[in-house]
């Protein structure tokens, strides 16, 4: 946990030199427009990074997020364009619930059933993908079939800054708080870091994997109702690909791949630093085969950083315990 504060400050100042630096060949990179473009780009992808934050911290992952979010987003704009007048806050609770409830499919089948993440959510993303096609039936739901008021939450503003992205703010911020204020979240650090030992000390593992997966499940389909309003037009295809950009900003914002270390304020970093490489590269007139080598790079150094603080630290306990040993 302690180790995430100078990741946290390292991906900072790579996304402060990315943006000094892309500003510099091209002013119009801060307007204000472009500016609010990419905190709008940032906030859908942030708030799938939170969820995402809470599993990885238990040593697993979630592969379904991209296809919990399309079905989510399908759900929520099916429901406004085929029941006009549906209360806004009831259409988003209805897209909440449909990511709520394929979480805690995730969470079930992983805990009670003894099967890596990896496998098990690997196989829901492919499910559930096909049922959000088997559910629009090669339909796409339009702007023009949406109420306008959804549709203006996608692009409404409070003192200038995208709503989309406070919303995406509140939900780190709520995510930190739990995870570092209350017992229940400060477990899943010790599920990561130490499996055997949480078990030895009591933590109901399997409890806590299950809540896990439920969040992310949860956040996902918020992420879903995000999307919906952000864009407007939402067929089967929705978020298709997202988990991979997901794993991408949890890991460069230093969430340590193999548990038990890493925030929820690095990973929303990394969503950002992972959205302004994708508009500075698009600014720049860069190819974009270089934005995912970029991407690419950064994945493999952030894994290579973690396994080196990891082996200093093994290294610097073993040559301690023997000094505290004799002094006792």
């Amino acid at each position: 946990m302690t180790r995430a504060h100078p990741r946290e400050l390292g991906v900072l100042a790579a996304l402060l030199l990315l943006i000094a630096g892309t500003a510099a060949a091209n002013p119009r990179f801060l307007s204000a427009q472009s500016v609010r473009d990419l905190l709008l780009s940032a906030a859908i992808l942030t708030v799938l990074a939170a969820g995402q934050t809470v599993v990885v911290l238990t040593r697993n992952i979630d592969l379904s997020v991209g296809s919990v979010l399309g079905l989510a987003a399908f759900g929520t704009a099916d429901l406004l364009a085929t029941h006009p007048g549906t209360p806004l806050p009831l259409a988003a609770l209805a897209g909440i619930t449909i990511g709520a409830l394929c979480g805690a499919l995730n969470g079930a089948l992983i805990s009670y059933g003894g099967v890596p993440a990896l496998v098990i959510t690997l196989g829901t993303l492919y499910v559930l993908r096909g049922a959000a096609h088997s559910w629009a039936a090669g339909r796409q739901i339009n702007a023009a079939d949406l109420p306008r008021p959804f549709l203006d939450l996608g692009t409404a503003t409070v003192l200038g800054i995208p709503l989309l992205a406070l919303l995406a703010t509140a939900v780190v911020l709520a995510v930190a708080l739990w995870l570092h204020s209350y017992r229940s979240g400060r477990e899943l650090y010790a599920i990561g870091s130490e499996p055997a030992a949480a078990a030895r000390a009591g933590v109901p593992a399997g409890r806590r994997i299950r809540t896990a997966f439920l969040l992310s499940g949860s956040l996902a389909g918020l992420a879903g109702v995000l999307y919906a309003a952000r864009y407007g037009t939402v067929d089967a295809t929705a978020g298709q690909g997202m988990e991979l950009q997901v794993v991408a900003a949890v890991v460069v914002g230093g969430v340590a791949i193999f548990g038990g270390s890493g925030s929820v304020t690095g990973a929303a970093l990394g969503a950002l630093l992972l959205t302004c490489i994708g508009s500075s590269l698009a600014v720049l007139r860069v190819d974009p085969f270089w934005q995912q080598a970029v991407v690419g790079a950064l994945i493999l150094a952030a894994i290579g950083l973690d396994r080196l603080l990891t082996t200093r630290l093994a290294a610097r306990a073993a040559r301690t315990a023997p000094e505290v040993s004799r002094a006792g």
